[in-house]
């Protein structure tokens, strides 16, 4: 019988606002500070006392079994969406299961006040929330009791942001249909229980999504000034190899794996890579 899933990282996705920088890793296979994104939420979990993890792969699967030490990778040729994909896990969780989502870096994420907290309200489901920081991201609204509001309603608690972390319950793993589903489609169903779907707020720690090519150049020079952000305004994967001398020359360039341009090259919105022994040029 297959050992119980404790933590899941939601990795499978399609990058398409990654644009070019999808085109030589999935999202959660670039590195901060030398860690996949996909190992920074692996950390995060196994910190809360999460041992056995999983998380599934869609985009160059092969290319995140990579960086997926100590993760089972679940294969994703059709995508599941942000609820479907946990689809993988379902008859496999003893407890609860904690989930990530694995394209967001983020430090000191409170996992075990998200479960202390799901545990001691019966939830079904529980999503941790800190207050809403302002921008674009969809405010998240609660009632009196706790409970998320549908998306668009406002309540008396809020705004909140949706960080990314969950902690599922067996029951609510089993209210997901067969094939694609987003949480949005069991909303209706989870507001019909005690206490479907909570929310636990949190004050707000590090946090940052990685979602375009300028995201990841900026986060690199915040972060890791010292290493995928050593050389001003671009970034530099691990594996990249870049000659002295090339401030000034290269700007808002992304060097991913093996890329290694010739040093007297100047260019500027760019994404290098190797592939097949050859060095791969796209514009971001």
């Amino acid at each position: 019988m297959p050992e119980p899933i404790e933590g899941f990282l939601l990795a499978a996705g399609l990058g398409t606002r990654m644009g070019a920088l999808s085109r030589c890793l999935p999202k959660p296979a670039w590195t901060l500070r030398g860690r996949a994104l996909l190992q920074w939420g692996a950390q995060a979990l196994r910190q809360a006392g999460a041992t056995r993890l999983g998380c599934n792969a869609h985009l160059w699967p092969e290319r995140l079994r990579t960086v997926a030490e100590g993760l089972e990778v679940f294969d994703e040729p059709e995508l599941l969406g942000s609820a479907g994909g946990l689809l993988h896990a379902r008859g496999r969780v003893a407890g609860e299961l904690l989930t990530w989502n694995a394209d967001i870096w983020a430090d000191g994420v409170p996992f075990e006040v998200l479960r202390a907290r799901h545990r001691e309200a019966r939830a079904t489901l529980s999503w941790l929330l800190v207050p809403h920081p302002g921008g674009d991201w969809n405010p998240v609204w609660m009632d009196h009791e706790g409970r998320v509001l549908p998306k668009g309603v406002a309540g008396p608690w809020g705004p909140y942001h949706f960080t990314g972390a969950a902690a599922w319950s067996p029951e609510a793993l089993a209210l997901l249909p067969e094939g694609p589903s987003e949480v949005n489609d069991l909303r209706p169903r989870l507001a019909a229980l005690p206490m479907g779907h909570q929310g636990v707020v949190v004050e707000p720690f590090p946090w940052r999504e990685v979602g375009t090519a300028g995201a990841l150049i900026e986060i690199a020079a915040e972060l890791a000034p010292q290493e995928e952000g050593r050389l001003p305004g671009c970034y530099l994967h691990p594996a990249a190899r870049l000659a002295e001398g090339s401030a000034g020359r290269l700007t808002r360039c992304v060097f991913g794996p093996g890329a290694a341009p010739h040093p007297a090259m100047t260019d500027a919105d760019a994404l290098w890579f190797e592939e097949d022994g050859n060095q791969v040029r796209l514009g971001l």
